[in-house]
């Protein structure tokens, strides 16, 4: 079963800045990131995403973003950088 995060917590880090990002781990950053990966059918490969993310729906290592989503993803990255997240 997946295990996702609510979309607006994704959406709220667009705009925010260092220190104000509503996300309160870095496990939350790693799952608002995956969530978009998972939602354009990456095939996941580590031990941790394929428990969180089943693999079961996924057809592409190389998935397809919109522009939003390659900013939101950008915009967590920063914050996951920033943060000095290392989920896995």
């Amino acid at each position: 079963m997946k295990r996702v995060l609510p979309a607006m917590l994704a959406f709220c880090l667009l705009g925010a800045t260092t220190g104000q990002a509503l996300a309160e781990s870095c496990f939350d950053l790693w799952m608002a990131r995956n969530t978009i990966y998972d939602d354009n059918g990456y095939c996941f490969s580590t031990e941790l995403a394929q428990e969180y993310f089943d693999n079961d729906d996924c057809w592409t290592k190389k998935p397809k973003f919109s522009k939003a989503e390659r900013r939101e993803i950008e915009a967590i990255k920063q914050e996951e950088d920033d943060r000095g997240c290392k989920v896995n």
